[in-house]
């Protein structure tokens, strides 16, 4: 069939734009054509109809230009892009089809609606481009609503992973040097978008990229831009100059153990309630709460830095009442970087400019109440941030306070800003007072009260007499323009004249009035750079005042770090747990460890607090390394390089992985990796998999941890046979979680005290579960069987112990020629093997194998 001119039209703008919807705007409407159709009528939930019939008939769906956010919000959530084709000519004035062109790209990763993520998010845009000898990934991020960009490089899968996790991105961007289908593979359990771009060399802001010189990093700057510029159109003054950072300048936590954490979100759901984000976020502002997630993000490695962090914490914890007052001052701060956001992008209106005129009046305060209460201190942290006064008075001169959003229909500008703005308004003012004048003398000249002059768009001015009155008109006083069921409507030559003065005026007042707000636009942004410069000293700011508010609030003490220190925890306490129990409730715990006592080894109950007792010190860590206080009644720590975590149950079905396959890879990261600066979190190793292999490979680590790795390491286990290690391993040591039994009662004390446990109280959980009474009796039955088994295999020297069940194997008083061939085979392998090269992996796969041949 042949298409019609708009259709062709329609045609030739979507094959520019094959992979987003095209939302073609015809009247009051955003129409979508075709496979679009179909597909937005689905994910939106909206009727799919029909352009034409028959077989000629298009699918077609639409949304209203007015509410088409909600449609592209949801459509952006669920990881689409959207292009937006408007009508770039009046269609009074076009001569054929109304020219359409696509004004906007909106993607996951370039969205500027910030109703479409929480203030205290970013949302950061990632491109990757791979080094010529494929050894480093160059990474560039970027928040498009603040300007926010960082460059780096990284040497692994594995840093790529935890790099994005950092970001938490909804879109990555990448060039020909990427295997698509490799990355996809990778990052497909992320949720991400992947956009591919043939980069342009020089698509940078030079501005953006003037202090770099890696050539790599230059490349992947230019992928990130040339794909913002394709999709948000080359507004990009505010991009700030890039952040070129080195991951191993910052404490290193991988997806899995910042996730185990539960750092800032929680497993379950990721909600920001029950994390210890959502315990430490006491900050004022949206500027604030998004570099607080950051700091938690990359805790610090440098102890001046971490230092100078506490020291105003502490100025701020003892000028309570300034600290009130600072907090105060820093409420009535809007988000200065999303501010500067949307005035390079051209969508700010005048009630943007109240809320930035209302916070630079704040800005004073602020930088003086922060240089009173920490001195020299504060000098790094407000040094080179301006007032901005002169921006401040621009906007009080100028924008009404109670503006409209709208920037087109004029109300927008204060009396006084402009000479010709007044005379506008002056002659409508004066007309309109005209207008009321007239009202009242005719209502005195025809002796009808209910006259009235009115105004509508479409007839403007007129004289309306009802039905009842017209009798009581003189004859030829005004002409007709218009019949109502009820009443007439009149003119004059003198109204019409007037009604001319007055709409002109009108007319040219609302279109000075936006030429005029677009200069004071284009005036702010010469005042980005301060601005962004300001968004960063008052962020920071309140990020340290939200340290101070609750260290007081919950208790918490200055932590003492030393590079290669100990840990000397005195009555430390989870920082989340004890928010969500009673006050008192919460039992606090001590925890040691020095150069003779690197690994704990931690026995105790189910539910008895073992995994939050372990938790506890990274979480302890981790404040104490992004300058927040700590809950405890006296820290020292160490200067944690990384934190490895192992805990918690889980599968990645999505992977094809079971909970075993996971708990290994989580294994091997940290024995890969860690250093002895490093923190290792183990909770039940080999629990997967059967008791004997579980123990083995539960051993295995803690030796490997010990004699290689030797990292501070807290490791949990129910395998009691294990508590043994601390008498041949010098720096292992034994605790546990206390527990009393009381008329056959089991009672957690959560105290965790010197020692092994003597049992695991596992059918006492089951009892609380409130198994049925018959499984619990008989697990009670059966478990008074096992124990007395135990004790006679224990005292029989023909029979070995359960934990010795495979050492006759290895038995010297076996006669050689007494061994069968596979068993000879398999000492032969075992003696062959560099277990310090092994994987946790290859280890089972080894294990299994030799299991196999002696069957």
């Amino acid at each position: 069939m042949a298409n019609t001119p708009m259709m062709e039209q329609y045609l030739r703008i979507k094959n520019d734009y094959q992979d987003a919807f095209l939302f073609f705007r015809l009247g009051d409407f955003y129409e979508l054509f075709f496979e679009d159709a179909k597909r937005a009528a689905k994910e939106l939930e909206i009727t799919l109809t029909a352009r034409g019939k028959g077989e000629d008939k298009i699918p077609m769906c639409g949304v209203p230009h007015h509410s088409s956010k909600q449609y592209i919000r949801q459509l952006i959530e669920k990881g689409f892009k959207v292009a937006i084709c408007e009508q770039t000519e009046d269609p009074a004035q076009a001569k054929g089809v109304v020219r359409r062109e696509v004004v906007q790209v909106i993607t996951p990763g370039t969205v500027m609606d910030t109703g479409a993520f929480d203030d205290k998010e970013n949302n950061f845009l990632i491109a990757l481009s791979e080094s010529s000898d494929n050894r480093e990934t160059a990474l560039a991020a970027l928040d498009t609503t603040t300007g926010e960009f960082r460059l780096t490089k990284l040497d692994s899968n594995d840093a790529l992973i935890s790099e994005l996790a950092v970001y938490q991105c909804r879109e990555v961007v990448i060039d020909d040097s990427i295997d698509e289908d490799a990355l996809n593979a990778l990052i497909e359990p992320m949720g991400m978008t992947v956009s591919k771009v043939t980069i342009t060399p020089g698509s940078s802001p030079p501005h953006a990229v003037s202090k770099v010189e890696d050539y790599e990093l230059l490349r992947v700057a230019d992928v990130l831009f040339h794909y913002v510029g394709h999709t948000a159109g080359g507004a990009l003054e505010h991009v700030q100059m890039a952040d070129v950072y080195i991951r191993q300048a910052y404490m290193h936590m991988d997806a899995h153990s910042k996730r185990n954490l539960e750092l800032t979100g929680t497993l379950r759901d990721r909600r920001k309630q029950g994390s210890l984000l959502g315990v430490i976020d006491e900050t004022s502002t949206a500027m604030g709460g998004r570099l607080l997630k950051q700091w938690i993000n990359k805790p610090l490695l440098n102890i001046d830095q971490i230092s100078s962090r506490q020291r105003i914490v502490r100025s701020l914890m003892d000028y309570f009442f300034e600290r009130q007052s600072l907090k105060t001052a820093l409420q009535g701060v809007y988000d200065l970087e999303r501010l500067s956001g949307r005035v390079a992008f051209g969508n700010v209106n005048g009630r943007d400019f109240i809320q930035l005129k209302h916070s630079l009046e704040k800005v004073p305060q602020i930088l003086d109440l922060i240089r009173d209460i920490a001195g020299d201190d504060s000098m790094p942290l407000i040094e080179g941030a301006e007032t901005c006064d002169e921006l401040r008075e621009l906007l009080e001169v100028s924008i009404q306070e109670n503006c409209p959003v709208s920037i087109t229909e004029g109300d927008l500008l204060k009396d006084g800003y402009d000479e010709q703005l007044d005379l506008y308004r002056e002659a409508m003012s004066n007309g309109k007072s005209w207008i009321a004048e007239l009202e009242r003398q005719e209502r005195a000249h025809t002796g009808i009260k209910s006259l009235k002059v009115g105004f509508n768009k479409v007839f403007g001015y007129y004289i309306e007499v009802t039905k009842a009155n017209i009798a009581a008109l003189p004859e030829g006083r005004y002409e007709r323009k218009q019949t109502l069921s009820n009443a007439e409507r009149y003119i004059t030559e003198e109204l019409k004249e007037k009604e001319q003065l007055i709409l002109e005026a009108e007319e040219k007042s609302v279109k000075l009035e936006h030429e005029l707000f677009l200069e004071i636009r284009d005036r702010v942004k010469a005042y980005i750079r301060p601005l962004q410069k300001l968004a960063k000293t008052i962020s920071a700011v309140d990020v340290l005042v939200s340290f101070a508010e609750v260290s007081e609030q919950n208790g918490y003490v200055q932590p003492t770090l030393k590079a290669n220190g100990p840990v000397k925890v005195i009555h430390g306490r989870h920082p989340v747990v004890e928010t969500m129990i009673d006050h008192g409730d919460y039992v606090a715990n001590d925890l040691t460890m020095d150069e003779d006592k690197d690994i704990l080894l931690i026995t105790g109950p189910n539910m008895a607090g073992k995994s939050t007792y372990m938790r506890q010190l990274a979480h302890l860590s981790i404040l104490a390394q992004i300058g927040c206080f700590v809950p405890a009644d006296e820290a020292e720590l160490p200067v944690f390089d990384q934190i490895f975590t192992r805990i918690g149950a889980a599968d990645d079905l999505a992977q094809g992985q079971s909970t075993f396959m996971v708990e290994m890879l989580e294994t091997r990261q940290a024995l890969k990796h860690a250093t002895r600066q490093s923190l290792i979190l183990l909770d039940e190793i080999g629990r997967g998999t059967s008791t004997y292999d579980g123990m083995s490979l539960a051993q295995a680590v803690i030796e490997y941890v010990h004699d290689t790795v030797q990292a501070k390491t807290l490791f949990s286990t129910h395998y009691h046979e294990l508590t043994q290690l601390a008498d041949n391993l010098e720096r292992c040591h034994n605790v546990h979680v206390a527990a009393r039994e009381e008329d056959g009662e089991v009672v957690f004390l959560h105290k965790v005290i010197d020692g092994p446990a003597d049992r695991s109280y596992g059918i006492y959980v089951a009892q609380l579960a409130e198994l049925p009474r018959e499984v619990i009796e008989r697990a009670k039955e059966l478990l008074a069987d096992f124990e007395a088994q135990a004790q006679e295999v224990s005292t029989s020297s023909a029979v070995p112990s359960a934990r010795d069940e495979q050492i006759p194997l290895f038995d010297a008083s076996v006669m050689e020629s007494e061994r069968t061939g596979k068993e000879k085979e398999v000492l032969a392998a075992i003696q062959n093997l560099n277990l310090l090269h092994l994987t946790p992996i290859q280890a089972i796969q080894i294990l299994d194998d030799l299991k196999q041949k002696l069957t």
